[in-house]
């Protein structure tokens, strides 16, 4: 199972959202800290969960990451979150 699938799983799992996206973005940071032949290092995640609303956008992005912590610990370089509303 690719990088992506797997944080879109979890994050299925965990925050059982109504809008995901799990956008691929390394080849963007080709020649950059920590781009890898083959890509799967950076990536941007969009989610509206109900699961999220209410909280600070701190508190958002540690829950996020607290629930891709393997995936972070393991080869992914960067990050990026953008909770939305929908």
């Amino acid at each position: 199972m690719s990088v992506r699938d797997q944080i879109a799983e979890k994050l299925s799992v965990k925050f059982t959202p109504s809008h995901l996206e799990v956008i691929d973005e390394s080849e963007k940071h080709r020649g950059h800290g920590g781009y890898r032949e083959g890509g799967e290092s950076h990536f941007r995640v969009r989610i509206a969960s109900a699961q999220l609303t209410g909280m600070s956008r701190v508190a958002q992005h540690r829950a996020v990451m607290g629930a891709l912590d393997a995936e972070l610990k393991g080869g992914v370089h960067a990050l990026a979150i953008e909770v939305v509303s929908r």
